[in-house]
């Protein structure tokens, strides 16, 4: 147990450090190397132990396992403003041209183990990274360089899980830590609550706790259904960007809910399909509009300018074959609607979180005395999101705004 603790005391630090995604929102495609080779499916199908991030009443089905795993994130981020600044009194004109992000490669370890209380009790501890946002321009965005954001979160999750007959519930307690650096904002200063507060203040922490529950129950043979709601996450004050993000720097982690069900036609096969949705309007920093608020409120007040991301729709779907006694092979595909509106795109520069569709292959190799060597392949297709300057002159500003992405995760159960 001891030694367990210090493994995910080390996953603690080394997710902290390094978890930046920007999938679905900020929010991963997936959490756990299973369930991302399902597109993040899976809230019905049982697959390991850091099931608590998913549905924490798979705990009961996953007996006595350790588990590590290391991502490496490959986010393509670039924006391309068309168009020649007016010149004119008032106006916010961006340079022309089309400009990339330099931060190309990230890596996420994640840590998660469960222990069987019994034959209907189970509690396990996950340490892995929720999401994030970064973006790393040389050019002078808005006036300044380097311009840019750099948001990670980490989540530490103890669960407990029970089962009652063929139903099984779940309780998740989610202690939170996130940091968030922002660079080359200093062009609103004018705009701000506390200008001295605004940007190029380094890295600012913030502590947080929430939670989740899930249910987990087959129906009928071989299909079962699964359900679970993460509370939002409140967080303490990102207090050295108080004049940037609305609340005097709150950022809170939106609530979130999934549901699905799973399907096994035969002893080696399994489908699963969910449904998630994430509430990111429920957080003002990251909800609030970008206009009417700027010109009515000032930067990190109650009602200050935002992202303007609307609520997230995503829908998965994933497909687990074991081909061989040793061998098991999944494939997933998600679909969503990406939560940035057309009218948003100039904050959303520093967050181009336009992502829509995602493809993923995974497979597992069981070894002789039982560990797994696990294997996950994710790819972000291309999305480009287009519109006005909304602080130019009417129609003489476009930006456009696009993004790819890669991941490749290998992992260790045992």
């Amino acid at each position: 147990m001891c030694r367990m603790m210090r493994w995910v005391g080390l996953a603690l630090l080394l997710t902290g450090s390094n978890a930046a995604l920007a999938t679905n929102g900020y929010f991963a495609h997936g959490y756990g190397i299973k369930y991302k080779g399902l597109a993040g499916a899976g809230v019905a199908l049982p697959l390991g132990t850091i099931s608590p991030a998913t549905n924490p009443a798979h705990l009961v089905f996953s007996g006595n396992r350790l588990e590590v795993s290391l991502a490496m994130f490959n986010p393509n981020r670039q924006y391309t403003v068309t168009g020649s600044p007016s010149g004119y009194p008032g106006t916010f004109g961006l340079l022309p041209g089309t400009f990339t992000s330099e931060s190309k490669w990230f890596a996420i370890p994640s840590l998660s183990a469960n222990w069987m209380l019994g034959p209907d009790q189970a509690f396990g501890l996950a340490a892995y990274g929720n999401g994030g946002m970064n973006t790393n321009y040389t050019a002078r965005t808005f006036g300044f360089s380097p311009t840019g954001v750099d948001l990670s979160q980490l989540f530490f999750a103890p669960t407990f899980a029970r089962k009652f007959g063929v139903h099984a519930f779940g309780v998740t307690a989610i202690l939170a830590y996130q940091r968030f650096q922002g660079r080359g904002l200093m062009a609103f200063s004018n705009f701000s609550s506390a200008a001295g507060k605004l940007s190029d203040n380094g890295y600012s922490s913030s502590l947080g706790y929430g939670g989740r529950v899930g249910y987990q129950g087959e129906w009928r043979h071989n299909f079962s259904v699964g359900a679970s709601y993460q509370f939002k996450t409140k967080m303490s004050k990102f207090d050295d960007y108080a004049g940037l993000f609305a609340e005097q720097g709150c950022f809170d982690i939106p609530s979130n809910w999934n549901a699905g069900m799973a399907f096994k036609p035969a002893a080696t096969l399994a489908i699963a399909v969910d449904v998630q949705r994430i509430y990111y309007s429920g957080c003002k920093s990251v909800g609030n509009s970008l206009l009417p608020n700027l010109m009515m409120s000032r930067l990190g007040e109650e009602n200050g300018a935002g992202f303007g991301w609307q609520d997230m729709t995503v829908v998965k779907g994933g497909v687990q074959w074991q081909a061989h006694s040793n061998w098991t092979l999944r494939a997933g595909y998600s679909k969503s609607r990406q939560p940035i509106p057309a009218t948003e795109v100039l904050f959303n520069i520093l967050a181009p979180g336009v992502i829509e569709q995602h493809a993923t292959l995974g497979l597992t190799r069981t070894l002789a005395n039982g560990s797994e060597i696990s294997f996950a392949l994710m790819h972000g297709f291309s999305k480009n999101m287009a519109g006005p300057n909304p602080l130019e002159a009417p129609g003489q500003q476009t930006i456009a705004l696009q993004m790819n992405q890669w991941e490749f995760e290998i992992g260790y159960s045992f």
